[in-house]
């Protein structure tokens, strides 16, 4: 190195050549936003992102992932790029296929000369919070195809299925113009239903064999869908299952006639174009509801989600008498839980 520890820890970041944002692991600890447009060229950058450009693309999806002191001020310039994008969510129990699904979506999407973003959430490590992120390789439609963007995402320990992370995302894949984000989500049963404050069509998807998991979908996951899907249709016990999940929707009657239920074969694309096409109906519909609607519940979650994080680290971190007291009339039956969180939330 030619600078002294000093001079380099007082240094201003440098910004990327190309993006005019500064370079990941190079941000000033009290920098809070990009610098000048007249010295990095923001404008530039939104343009190349707009133009739907990889690297712009992929530049801005890791500062909004990392949610970087770049962040706030490269959402602030999304702003007028945003709210054309339509949200489709894939969620399910673990092995009902949803990556070759979305797989085959893909390809469907592609041959119909439409563009596609994909964010893949996967499990995230309870003791060093990594992930394997090994859903993109089942998506083999998206290798070398520059209408088609993945990318995977860890996580970080959230059991809702999804990281506040991929919300973000969005907007990066929004201001580039894709005609589709396909959003798919960890695969934890009844607990993922995060993806229904988050996408715009939700898509639930079981398949045949999974046993207690159809028991789980259709006691947590079922209210949640817009359209459901029994997955490797050419397997066994695939009409059983179709039948269990027209049972379940029949004695919910408010929502019986609204969901469509259908049958796919994602490794040979069977059903996969008629998926598509109820995509497009329900998504007309969410349309109609209006863009800001629809950017106010994911910005909703958002803030849900950071205010549990608060809590939850004031509860881990014990502070306080006032924690301690609460705790000991819950012990001793005197205060419910609920009543406990609503104190501690008024102090």
């Amino acid at each position: 190195m030619t600078r002294d520890a000093q001079s380099a820890s007082s240094a201003k970041a440098e910004p990327d050549a190309h993006t005019g944002l500064p370079s990941v692991g190079q941000h000033d600890p009290a920098h809070t936003g990009l610098p000048s447009v007249g010295q990095h060229d923001l404008p530039g950058f939104i343009a190349r992102i707009t133009a739907r450009e990889r690297r712009a693309v992929s530049q801005a999806v890791t500062e909004l992932e990392r949610l970087s002191p770049s962040a706030p001020a490269l959402l602030q310039a999304l702003q007028p790029h945003l709210g054309h994008a339509l949200v489709a969510g894939f969620t399910g129990p673990p092995g009902a296929g949803k990556s070759t699904l979305v797989n085959a979506v893909i390809r469907e999407l592609r041959a119909a000369g439409k563009t596609v973003a994909v964010i893949a959430v996967d499990p995230s490590s309870p003791i060093s919070g990594g992930a394997i992120l090994g859903d993109r390789i089942r998506m083999t439609a998206a290798l070398d195809d520059d209408g088609v963007f993945v990318r995977s995402l860890a996580s970080r320990g959230y059991l809702g299925g999804l990281s506040p992370a991929a919300v973000r995302i969005i907007d990066a894949f929004d201001a580039a113009g894709f005609d589709l984000i396909l959003l798919e989500t960890v695969g934890t049963g009844q607990n993922e239903i995060d993806v229904a404050e988050v996408a715009d069509v939700r898509i639930v998807i079981s398949a045949p064999g999974l046993g207690d998991d159809i028991q789980a979908m259709k006691s947590g996951l079922l209210e949640i869908a817009d359209i459901l899907v029994v997955n490797k249709g050419d397997r066994p016990g695939a009409e059983q299952t179709m039948q269990q999940l027209a049972g379940a929707l029949s004695i919910r009657a408010t929502i019986s006639d609204k969901i469509p239920l259908l049958k796919t074969t994602a490794t040979s694309g069977e059903g996969v174009a008629k998926l598509l096409a109820e995509i497009d109906t329900v998504g007309d519909r969410v349309r109609a509801s209006g863009a800001e609607a629809r950017r106010r519940r994911r910005a909703r979650y958002l803030i849900a989600r950071a205010a549990a994080d608060l809590v939850a680290a004031r509860i881990r971190r014990g502070e306080g008498s006032r924690l301690d007291d609460l705790s000991d009339r819950v012990l001793a039956g005197t205060l419910t839980p609920d009543a406990a969180a609503a104190a501690l939330l008024k102090d």
